[in-house]
């Protein structure tokens, strides 16, 4: 994997190739292998490569046959072979066996449309020196980041980080502060937004197109119409089967070393289980991690699915000081703030298999796209929720209000009170209050300033524009989770965790075959019958252990909770200091607190709005200063 940088200056101005060199280094985290740079007109693109395909001799930016079209790219291609046939019978030259090279010439054949051929993972800008035309472009789940700002004069800078477009002269590092209030709400900002002014996210599944000083964005793919006439439902879970294992034999290409995230949960033991169906057990290479502290856990699953398969495994426990000395660390990285607590085991996970692997295959995009989450059964229970009498739903709020306080992982009473937060919303805005640390109240309380109504009321719109005729409700909701939350919070803590140490994480479940035949199937495929993923439990019956198929979803936590008031008690009273808060003008330090009173002790559970907090001054104080 890689880095890309770059910028595309105004008519008739040469560009600054110190100015390219700084941005480009900037990202030298997530391509320690090498860089390339070209400057070609009034275009200028920069590379910082993590070696995987090709080693000898696929640097970048590359370019077609006469050195009029430019790629630099961040990605894996996974229908590069089928592409390179194709090119190659129409007369296309292929100098290396790199994957970007396909690139080049299919823009040739097809021009800015050529994106919707590709089934990979990506962030690309290309350079038409004929035209005089940028393409940027991101693939359709959101797996890699690209970010872009215009500039005053008629100009384009982007990058895959922020900071990269940072070192331009003419991008403005002033927070955006409807960003902020972003940020609160779904503890990550959405694309198209950035925590900086002046600076978007290209969202999944666009492009844009740069010329004559103006840039235009558009969508090149959507989830496709439901079948009319599904397959029946044992045929469906076979078929979903031999494509997951077609889309790992896809996924393993690799000249380097390459192994198995294994959590012991059906995503990704259903990945190493197809692997292994592809090469002898025995070869292949599955990692885990394990917590001192039991309630955290899951090593012991993750042992079992291994031992099941006869992989290679690897595992290692670690302690609550290896996670919290990551914390610092975690700022050097982390180009956005993200409330996301499972980010540190990630990035433990991603140090420790990178010890012996430079490639790994992980369960993501499952949930999304199979109901995995818990919320979506909540949605069911909601709409019933919704219509008990008033009287009813006020007993039930006081009558959970009353529970104890239990910083466990997932407590009866975290997850009760977790629901009623958002029961009696409409459905879009029930999710994100379930998966989220603020309520627009709430952001109203702690938020000096911030737009409230505005941020509700675009979680709102993008619902709407994901309204079809005929579309069932959880259908929906899947879609805006992988508009959103996959795309945003998900794939973005697996690539920055995973990037900062130089590994490559790919998403078989991502696969554009798979993803499509899976969105096209009918919603009770999905969740039906009170079973979330009843389609892949199905498809898995019979290849992992009938244990691994029951079990709840757990997600990859650490007790937050009880550090806050324990270990991470002293840093969060630092970050979130009174006097701290008051000079930077940007939370009410008598309501952060509060927080921090209530949770201290232990008369209310604040474990997701602090943390989301702390984690905004952390990435302040790295980025911004105090």
């Amino acid at each position: 994997m890689c880095g890309i940088a770059g910028f595309v200056s105004p008519t008739g101005e040469r560009p600054d190739r110190a100015v390219l060199e700084r941005m480009t280094a900037t990202l030298a985290h997530r391509g320690p292998d090498g860089d390339g740079f070209h400057v070609d007109g009034p275009c200028a693109l920069g590379h910082r490569r993590l070696a995987i395909i090709d080693l000898s001799t696929g640097a970048q930016p590359m370019s077609n046959e006469d050195g009029t079209v430019w790629v630099t790219y961040n990605g894996e291609l996974y229908n590069e072979p089928a592409l390179r046939r194709e090119l190659l019978a129409k007369g296309h030259t292929f100098r290396t066996v790199s994957d970007t090279e396909a690139l080049v010439h299919l823009y040739e054949e097809e021009g800015p449309s050529f994106v919707a051929r590709l089934n990979g993972m990506f962030a690309l800008a290309l350079w038409d020196a004929r035209r005089s035309l940028l393409v940027l472009a991101r693939d359709r789940m959101g797996q890699k980041p690209l970010f872009y700002a215009e500039t005053a004069r008629g100009g384009l800078v982007f990058g895959s980080t922020p900071m990269a477009l940072l070192r331009h002269p003419e991008v403005s590092r002033e927070l955006d502060q409807a960003s902020i209030c972003r940020y609160l709400f779904h503890e990550y900002v959405p694309a198209p937004h950035s925590i900086w002014r002046g600076i978007f996210k290209l969202p999944a599944a666009c492009h844009l197109v740069w010329e004559d000083g103006h840039a235009r964005v558009e969508r090149y793919w959507s989830p496709p119409a439901l079948l009319n006439d599904p397959p029946p439902f044992a045929e469906a879970a076979e078929g979903l089967w031999t494509t997951l294992r077609e889309a790992v034999d896809r996924h393993r290409r690799a000249d380097v070393p390459l192994g198995v995230f294994l959590s012991g949960g059906i995503d990704s033991s259903s990945v190493a289980a197809a692997l292994c169906e592809l090469q002898p057990a025995r070869s292949v290479r599955t990692y885990s991690i394990g917590f001192d502290d039991p309630t955290f856990d899951e090593s012991a699953h993750a042992l079992a699915v291994a031992t099941h398969l006869g992989t290679e495994h690897h595992a290692r426990v670690f302690a609550a000081d290896d996670v919290l000395a990551l914390l610092p660390e975690v700022a050097d990285w982390l180009d956005e703030p993200l409330g996301d607590a499972s980010i540190l085991p990630t990035h433990l996970l991603s140090r420790f298999a990178r010890e012996s692997v430079k490639v790994v295959l992980g369960g993501d995009g499952s949930d999304e796209l199979l109901a995995g989450y818990p919320t979506f059964a909540a949605e069911r229970a909601a709409a019933w929720y919704r219509r008990l009498p008033v009287v009813a739903r006020d007993l039930a709020g006081t009558l959970v209000a009353g529970l104890p306080v239990d910083h466990g992982n997932l407590s009866l009473d975290f997850r009760l009170k977790q629901f009623l937060r958002g029961a009696g919303e409409s459905t879009p805005l029930a999710h994100q209050r379930w998966l989220g640390s603020f309520t627009g109240a709430e952001i109203d309380r702690v938020l000096v300033h911030g737009d409230v109504a505005g941020v509700e009321a675009e979680q709102l719109a993008r619902a709407r524009e994901l309204e079809r005729p005929g579309v069932d409700p959880l259908t929906r909701s899947l879609w805006l989770y992988q508009e959103t939350y996959l795309a945003e919070d998900i794939l973005t803590k697996v690539d920055r965790a995973s990037m900062a140490r130089g590994l490559e994480v790919r998403a078989p479940f991502l696969d554009t075959a798979l993803v499509e035949m899976v969105e096209a199937l009918p919603v009770g495929y999905k969740y039906g019958r009170g079973r979330t993923k009843r389609l892949l439990k199905k498809a898995a019956e019979g290849r992992l252990p009938a244990k691994v198929l029951g079990r709840p979803k757990k997600g990859f936590g650490i007790p937050v909770a009880r550090w806050l008031r324990g270990p991470l008690n002293g840093l969060a009273c630092r970050l979130l200091d009174p006097g701290r808060l008051a000079r930077e003008a940007l939370f009410r330090p008598e309501e952060v607190q509060r927080l921090l009173g209530e949770h201290a002790a232990g008369v209310k559970d604040h474990r997701k709005p602090l943390w989301t907090l702390l984690m905004f001054q952390l990435w302040r104080e790295h980025w911004i200063g105090t």
